[in-house]
């Protein structure tokens, strides 16, 4: 029998607004109207109805379709604010009981690669979101991102996953499938589930690609490529972008009409089962190790760090925004600490990307920005102000008990 695991990822990021020199002391950094068009545009093309598709599909398939999400802090915080009715829809999924939320950073930030400790505890209060919005306290892990070492892999069994997704890349599979569990090198507690990234990129990023020479991508053609890892494999790993469905695939591609289909056309063959992440990890064994103390992803060609922080003005960013994690977790000031972490989100340090050709082109679709320089400056103005912030705020702490 052969897992066939269905994950998507649901993300949307607080962004900017344009925050120039001339506004330093003004400590709304946040585009409020943006974030709200943006969250209600991707609403009615995505979530809306893909959510309500996946619950007749659960309805009309029963215990055969089951399926994974993980739903960052910043996304629920937005469905709560401007789509309501969204979260009411991840809620009627989650009570079907054939859906799985898994765990992540609250903020979808970069904090496994700069801190430790802000690392757990953004994966600590995103469990405790998934357990007060949904009931359930996630067992499988997912880091931002697909972003993976050895080291993210010991935290994430340190704190107790049974599970953990990365990208199936050559350089850590060698001559090795994507199909089958790994245990990570040093942590042999966690299961690594590994992303079929050709099946997947097939659905997320080839689907109405008609210069694709396997287009138009049917049911069953698909179909006969995931049957064609019998014998070769355990699982099958899909992993996706939830947006894909609606967003970066558009209605009347039949993307809809496309997923609506596959569980029929999959589950043809006998010997393929739809599964949880975690209900995948209690049944299938390991089969070998990986090892990789360089860090993968599942962004852009080369599939590393190279989208967050492959130039100078990434990386200094990034280094900024962690640089000042002592100094605010010592004010003790709600409100500073949630901006501080919403500044940490990796869709900031996305924007800044200078790369070119097609990966450049999808930073540039994602980015409110005209240009990365521009993102660049906007986010190095708020920390400038940030930064006052915390002067004001030892100097007010002073003369408190002075």
């Amino acid at each position: 029998m052969i897992s066939i695991c269905f994950y998507f990822e649901v993300h949307q990021p607080y962004r900017l607004r344009n925050y120039g020199f001339f506004d330093l002391g003004n400590h709304s950094y946040f585009d409020e109207d943006a974030n709200r068009r943006i969250a209600e545009k991707v609403a009615n093309k995505c979530y809306r109805p893909a959510t309500s598709l996946l619950y007749d599909m659960v309805k009309k398939y029963g215990d055969q379709f089951r399926f994974t999400f993980s739903v960052t802090g910043t996304a629920i915080e937005q469905f709560k604010a401007y789509t309501p009715d969204v979260m009411d829809l991840f809620r009627a999924l989650a009570e079907t009981r054939k859906v799985e939320f898994l765990a992540e950073t609250y903020y979808h930030s970069l904090s496994s690669l700069f801190s430790e400790k802000e690392f757990r505890q953004q994966v600590r209060m995103h469990s405790d979101l998934m357990h007060q919005e949904f009931g359930v306290r996630p067992t499988s892990f997912r880091n931002t991102e697909l972003i993976f070492n050895n080291h993210i892999a010991y935290l994430a069994e340190d704190m107790g996953f049974t599970a953990i997704l990365c990208e199936g890349a050559e350089r850590i599979l060698g001559w090795r499938s994507p199909n089958f569990l790994y245990s990570p090198r040093y942590s042999p507690r966690i299961k690594a589930f590994l992303k079929n990234y050709r099946l997947s990129d097939d659905i997320a990023f080839r689907f109405s690609d008609r210069g694709w020479m396997e287009f138009p991508l049917t049911t069953d053609k698909f179909a006969q490529w995931l049957h064609n890892v019998a014998g070769n494999g355990t699982v099958v790993n899909l992993f996706m972008d939830y947006e894909t469905f609606g967003e970066h695939q558009w209605e009347d591609t039949g993307i809809f009409q496309f997923l609506d289909d596959l569980p029929q056309a999959l589950l043809r063959h006998r010997d393929f089962r739809f599964s949880t992440i975690t209900e995948a990890a209690r049944i299938r064994p390991t089969v070998g190790e990986i090892d990789t103390d360089q860090a993968v992803s599942w962004a852009d060609m080369e599939r590393d760090l190279s989208a967050w922080l492959g130039n100078s003005m990434q990386r200094e960013a990034a280094a900024a925004i962690y640089e000042l994690e002592s100094d605010v977790k010592e004010i003790n000031d709600p409100a500073l600490l949630d901006d501080w972490r919403k500044l940490q989100t990796s869709d900031h340090f996305y924007y800044m990307s200078t790369k070119f050709w097609n990966d450049g082109d999808v930073h540039k679709y994602f980015s409110p920005y005209g240009t990365p320089h521009e993102a660049y400056v906007y986010y190095m103005n708020v920390l400038q102000d940030m930064r006052t912030r915390i002067k004001d705020h030892k100097k007010s702490q002073v003369h408190a008990h002075s």
